[in-house]
């Protein structure tokens, strides 16, 4: 019966094979996520439902089984569950030896790919995901992959430089990357880079499209994943990633990924019941 149906349901895992970081399957009825940017690229299909999120401020829908979702590193984005009935998707999450850095641009204007072909090779790679002993069946599998992806980023034109290169914004940046364990003040921030703290903000956020302090928390997010599927415990990775402790990885955690630490961490064996 549709009553008896989970909620939310996650596994999550990283797999043994060169260029994917993460694995992520999930089902949601009704989850927000907030803001937020990779450091990897996000290559999505749904096996159900619809997804509402906005790309770099510009917002974007993907509904049924024939569309792929790559959402580029660095990029702003968020996603909301659409219909009451939610979505189930599978993601992957993919280093820049599977795709370089260049084509991000590309990717920011159009994330949503209609390739019927391309989500089919993503489906088989997933079913191949699943068994550890099927790891050269799956580099092959993302080889050709690759090859798709890049046919259709190569065809686009590049972006014209614009806002991404905002020198006072990057330099924000990468003083943020330098400090996602110690954090740093906005006042400190602004003494270093010799900016008024509003100013800053302000200039951030026009670049990157999501505050500095919301830029930070989803840096830590995404070190915690990594951490808490290597097997650490929760109340270890809180401190390792720079939060003040485990309640506060865990209400962060949730909002970002749909569920709590520790039932991330339990997902990453296939094994996890479905959280309510």
């Amino acid at each position: 019966m549709t009553g008896d149906r989970p909620r939310t349901s996650i596994r999550a895992w990283r797999p043994q094979v060169p260029g994917i970081a993460e694995v992520f399957h999930a089902r949601f009825t009704d989850h927000a996520y907030p803001a937020h940017t990779h450091d990897t690229w996000d290559l999505m299909i749904l096996d159900d439902g619809a997804v509402d999120f906005a790309l770099d401020r510009r917002r974007h829908g993907a509904t049924g089984t024939s569309s792929v979702l790559l959402l580029p590193p660095g990029i702003s984005h968020d996603g909301r569950t659409v219909t009451a009935a939610g979505f189930r998707k599978r993601n992957l999450y993919l280093d820049d030896s599977v795709l370089p850095q260049r084509l991000i641009g590309r990717a920011a204007d159009t994330p949503v790919v209609n390739d019927g072909l391309l989500r089919h090779r993503i489906h088989r790679l997933h079913a191949a995901l699943t068994h550890t002993e099927d790891g050269f069946e799956a580099e092959s599998r993302l080889s050709f992959i690759r090859e798709r992806l890049h046919s259709h980023l190569d065809a686009l034109q590049p972006r014209t430089p614009g806002r991404e290169a905002n020198r006072l914004a990057t330099a924000l940046r990468e003083l943020l990357d330098s400090r996602i364990h110690a954090g740093v003040s906005l006042h400190e921030a602004a003494a270093i880079l010799h900016a008024h703290p509003t100013h800053l903000i302000r200039c951030f956020k026009q670049t990157y499209g999501l505050p500095p302090h919301t830029y930070l928390t989803g840096k830590r997010i995404d070190q915690a994943r990594r951490l808490l599927l290597d097997g650490h415990r929760p109340a270890d990775v809180a401190t390792a990633v720079g939060f003040h402790d485990q309640a506060h990885l865990n209400r962060h955690f949730t909002r970002h990924v749909g569920t709590a630490p520790a039932r991330y961490k339990h997902a990453r064996s296939g094994s996890a019941a479905p959280s309510s």
